[in-house]
């Protein structure tokens, strides 16, 4: 699914003049067994620098936006595994959080092995599925176009269908609580 994503990057031509930088798939892709990430663009600051021509989405995938930086992207979930022991489920949450650099945002996952709480501002939306945003004290199912804004908090998503759930998330590095 995010193998098929198409990114249109705008840039400049040697006159300045408006053009396609770039016309293709995510810069970065990562992920396995129907879930992934595509990177669409990072920043490296504030204010972005749009005058370098590399493709800023074309790195490792990391959790974590850089520092004074934004991420965004789309995010695939696969349907939750049905018969996993707890033991199973935290491994496999961890060894997902590894991939992306991601396992120091897991902080307290008693609640559900995806929580993680990250040093960012995030604007996710839930563009196809059924998706619940599992908070340590609540949770609320969205709908597609349901608008999270995540604030550094210790979350997790849960996909309630058994067809994989696509959002786009902008992540935006923030000071830690």
């Amino acid at each position: 699914m995010i193998e098929k994503l198409r990114r249109v990057v705008t840039g400049h031509d040697a006159n300045g003049k408006s053009t396609v930088a770039i016309d293709g798939p995510a810069g970065s892709i990562v992920g396995t067994g129907g879930a992934g990430i595509g990177e669409i663009w990072i920043t490296d600051g504030t204010p972005a620098d749009n005058r370098n021509p590399a493709d800023n989405a074309r790195r490792p995938v990391h959790l974590e936006p850089p520092t004074n930086g934004s991420v965004f992207r789309f995010f695939v979930l696969a349907p939750e595994e049905k018969g996993l022991s707890a033991a199973e489920a935290d491994k496999r949450a961890l060894e997902g959080f590894k991939a992306i650099g991601g396992e120091h945002c897991r902080v307290d996952a008693t609640r559900h092995p995806g929580m993680h709480k990250t040093r960012t501002v995030d604007y996710v939306i839930l563009l196809d599925g059924d998706v619940t945003l599992i908070l340590e004290k609540e949770e609320v199912r969205l709908k597609p176009f349901d608008v999270v804004v995540q604030r550094g908090t210790n979350h997790a998503w849960r996909n309630n269908r058994d067809t994989p759930a696509i959002l786009a998330g902008v992540l935006i590095d923030a000071a830690p609580l």
